[in-house]
């Protein structure tokens, strides 16, 4: 088994962009009209102060931001592979990339706090237990500047599936098929197996790796946003994930 930071930069990160399914310029579009609905609805600074992106990924989020106006955007991530395509893409764009695990957080130096923090899709589930969920939350608030929104996505795997549903198809087309095969054996993580068949000359082959992910119930998730001294404006989904927006008072 290994750790998410493992899993990510040796096997993961070469299938990442491939996985979304859509072009990476339709999902920063994406992005951007999620970002730019919470911003509507729940204000931030005008104009646009620093960002962060906690665990940006190869930057749908980061581009995002620096087209809102946001800036420096500052990106972190664990993974080196998905940070450089991040700085292919990035252009002109004031985008700061950090290599360092969430866990590393409170290192971060603070030059401004940021008015708008995102931890967007599964990073939040990536982090090693809950109790280092709770120092995340302390550290982006200490990081955020008052009135300051943090907005956070992730999947809610509280409820255990069973039988042949705990094998979820990702994607497929002529030469890849992923699959994710999800092992619920404890009440906080589950493993997570992620199946690769790529074709290849001599036929598919089946690249495979596993890793734990965190189980947190959404109520779970609030509260503690709460405890960190954060008000949570809205809860949630956003398509398949759970989405919760907290504002520092």
């Amino acid at each position: 088994m290994s750790s998410a930071r493992e899993h990510y930069e040796h096997f993961l990160a070469k299938h990442y962009l491939w996985m979304t399914g859509i072009p990476f310029e339709e999902k920063v579009k994406e992005q951007q009209a999620l970002i730019e609905r919470t911003i509507k609805e729940f204000g931030a600074s005008t104009p646009p102060g620093p960002a962060l992106d906690l665990g940006s990924g190869p930057g749908f989020q980061s581009i995002a931001l620096a087209q809102l106006g946001f800036t420096p955007v500052i990106a972190i991530d664990s993974s080196t592979e998905l940070l450089k395509e991040l700085t292919v893409r990035s252009g002109a764009h004031d985008i700061k990339t950090i290599e360092m695990d969430l866990i590393s957080l409170a290192r971060l130096p603070v030059e401004e706090p940021a008015s708008l923090a995102l931890c967007m899709g599964d990073t939040l589930t990536h982090l090693p237990s809950r109790r280092d969920v709770l120092q995340f939350f302390t550290d982006v608030f200490a990081r955020l500047s008052t009135g300051g929104l943090f907005v956070i996505t992730y999947r809610d795997l509280t409820s255990e599936l069973t039988g042949t549903d705990r094998f979820i198809p990702v994607r497929s087309d002529g030469e890849k098929i992923m699959i994710c095969f999800l092992e619920f054996d404890n009440a906080e993580s589950a493993l997570v197996h992620d199946l690769v068949h790529v074709q290849g000359a001599d036929g598919w082959i089946l690249e495979k790796s596993c890793y734990r992910k965190l189980r947190l119930p959404q109520r779970w998730v609030s509260q503690e946003l709460q405890n960190a001294g954060f008000h949570v404006v809205s809860e949630g989904l956003d398509g398949r994930f759970t989405l919760l927006i907290a504002r520092k008072q």
